[in-house]
Parts: C-alpha cells; structure tokens; sequence
C-alpha cells in the first residue's frame, strides 16, 4: 500500500510510519494511565497529574550527539505532558514529542 506525499510521490506506507524529533527533543511513549494505587484505591477517570511517566522511544540526532544530555532511547522519564506535543500515530494516542526543558526526571538502576 502507498500514499501519496505532498510532493505527489508514491512512498509505501511503512516509510511514512516514523516519527523522529527534530531540535532538543524526545519522543515519549506515556506509560498506561493507572486506574488505582498501590494499596488498591480506585483512581477517578478525570483525575488530573501535572507530571507523568513514559519511555523515551527516539531522540533528535542534536540530542544523541550531546555529551551533556543525559538521555538515551528507552530511558524511563518524568515529564511535563502540558507542554507535550501528541503525535496522533497510534489509536490510543500514546506518543509525545516534548522539549528537554520539560523531561523533569529519568529513573535509574542502582547498580
């Protein structure tokens, strides 16, 4: 199958099936929203979190290439989602595009 870019070239469709961020940004993959808490308190639909969790699924090259950044693909991060770009690739609209300036925290291992 193919689609039709602006250009009017006929590019098949897994080619056009990537996202990659460009500047000082990351694509994020935001963790399921969870429905209760660890000690079994059921969480209401509309409750809002100013922060929330994902996995970095693709860095910007500008990013990769900076030795001061301290994020890799499949990083586990906190981040801002207000100041999230959604990338409506997918049905349940999952994917971000955020700056670094609002990627507040990434989890590590102790080793």
């Amino acid at each position: 199958m193919s689609k039709k870019s602006e250009n009017n070239l006929d590019l098949p469709a897994e080619i056009l099936e990537t996202v990659e961020p460009v500047g000082k940004r990351v694509l994020i993959r935001k963790d399921r929203d969870k429905k209760e808490t660890k000690g079994g308190i059921r969480l209401p639909d509309n409750i809002e979190i100013p922060t929330i969790t994902g996995r970095i699924v693709a860095v910007s090259a500008q990013v990769e290439q900076d030795p001061l950044v301290p994020l890799k693909k499949y990083d586990k991060v906190l981040f801002n989602p207000k100041s999230a770009i959604p990338v409506d690739f997918e049905g349940d609209n999952r994917l971000f595009v955020v700056d670094l300036e609002h990627v507040v925290a990434v989890f590590r291992k102790n080793r």
